[in-house]
């Protein structure tokens, strides 16, 4: 007969038991903020709660309205909350943010995804309990913000680029009335509303209708010659379609003067951020003489060295309007990722870690809209017929994979520059061609 087995105690000395190896793993999650609130954010309203032994009535809801969120703000502060949790809900986050934030609430601006609540129990009360709950047990990373300067210059940069896009709309509506007078400009000439498209245009609008007078006015570095020119103008000039190119042009300027007046604001902003000299030796030559066509119209370049303390321009396939845009979204201080691996895990540009049973399902990179992350997608682009250590790694990229992934993978390693640069201090220093491909060779 076997002996009795108390199968309560544990079979070897040390060992645990299933039961006590769950009870160790709860006793792990402990209440790491005791005083944090979750508020649901909405268009109209908002739902705070806090936790019960604060208040007879720990759920509230208030408007969204500049004096209920004062209101708001004060009961908080009754309640002794100290950390605030709250999901980025389109725009309507941001005026409670910035007051709570002034007010020197802690708070933490999670995404959506982390805090899905339990299915088939979807209520904006049960939502801020739900958000409350998981901020008390530490469960939640707030998102990055940078600082109110870089947010004020963010959002005119951005403002900016839907300038662009609305000038862009109306350049097509432009073009399509010249298309319905039979005027075939665009056909000879590479960009419109360069100089020559828009000496001519501006010549129709003032009431010039004469082919060859309209063809002298082209540019001498346009290839096509003046009788090609002659030929593309001459069209079934229509009131109504004279009409819409008026107004097309008109429009054209108006965004023009606006954006005009947006770096203007740019560039007040940065000289704000000024907190670095220039080197003795100044910052070199520009990599291009000339400015890209939608460039701010100023030296953004020195603007952006005296903010940051080092060059960004000088990395290959990063201009001064990606290198402006890149600070207008990261700023120049990333102590709030602490290695180079959480900027790009950020960014969305590192590869995915979806792994099951030891097995690597998908390494694919997470969906994210950063639009520093498409900026520098953009500049990896412009690697392809780069002459440098940068355009060859990408071209060695390209010939291994197809083109998407290899245009995510050089923006990494742009975006590992980047972090480098601004966290160290240090400026790039450009390998060659020739060393990486020999290097390269090496390795293989």
């Amino acid at each position: 007969m076997s002996p009795h087995v108390n199968k309560s105690a544990p079979s070897t000395p040390g060992s645990k038991t299933k039961p006590a190896r769950k009870r160790a793993k709860a006793s792990l999650l402990s209440i790491a903020y005791p005083d944090a609130c979750g508020i649901d954010i909405g268009a109209t309203s908002h739902f705070v709660a806090v936790p019960s032994d604060r208040d007879d009535e720990p759920v509230r809801e208030f408007p969204a309205f500049t004096a209920d969120l004062e209101r708001l703000v004060q009961w908080l502060r009754r309640c002794c909350v100290t950390a605030v949790a709250m999901e980025s809900t389109g725009v309507y986050w941001i005026p409670l943010f910035e007051m709570l934030d002034a007010a020197g609430f802690e708070v933490h601006l999670v995404n959506a995804r982390h805090v899905k609540n339990v299915p088939g129990r979807k209520s904006d009360v049960l939502d801020c309990q739900w958000l409350q709950q998981l901020m008390s047990y530490g469960l939640l990373r707030g998102g990055f913000r940078p600082a109110e300067e870089i947010c004020a210059l963010r959002a005119v940069w951005r403002h900016r680029d839907m300038l662009l896009s609305y000038q862009a709309r109306h350049v097509q509506h432009l073009q399509k009335a010249m298309t319905q007078m039979n005027v075939q400009l665009h056909h000879v000439i590479s960009d419109i509303m360069g100089m020559t498209g828009q000496a001519i245009v501006r010549a129709i609008v003032a009431g010039e209708r004469d082919a060859p007078t309209l063809a002298k006015l082209r540019d001498r570095r346009i290839k096509a010659d003046e009788a090609e020119v002659t030929a593309a103008l001459q069209g079934n000039w229509r009131d109504e379609h004279l009409f819409a190119l008026k107004q097309a042009l008109a429009l054209i300027d108006a965004y023009a003067a606006q954006i005009t007046e947006c770096d203007g604001k740019l560039q007040q902003l940065l000289g704000a951020l000024k907190g670095h000299a220039l080197p003795e030796a100044g910052l070199g030559t520009p990599k291009r003489s000339t400015p890209a066509k939608n460039s701010v119209r100023f030296d953004a370049r020195t603007s952006l060295f005296e903010a940051s303390g080092v060059d960004l321009t000088r990395i290959p396939g990063i201009d001064t309007s990606t290198a402006l845009k890149v600070i207008s979204e990261i700023g120049v201080d990333l102590a709030r990722f602490p290695t180079v691996k959480h900027f790009t895990s950020w960014l969305g540009l590192c590869p995915g870690t979806k792994i099951s049973g030891g097995k690597v399902l998908s390494s694919a990179t997470k969906p994210c809209a950063n639009r520093a992350a498409q900026a520098l997608r953009m500049a990896a682009q412009a690697l392809r017929k780069s002459q440098t250590a940068l355009g060859a790694h990408h071209r060695r990229l390209c010939s291994r994979m197809d083109k998407p992934k290899a245009i995510t993978a050089s923006a990494h390693k742009l975006a590992r520059l980047v972090y480098f640069m601004l966290t160290k201090g240090q400026a790039f220093v450009e390998a060659g061609q020739d060393e990486y491909e020999e290097a390269a060779g090496e390795v293989s």
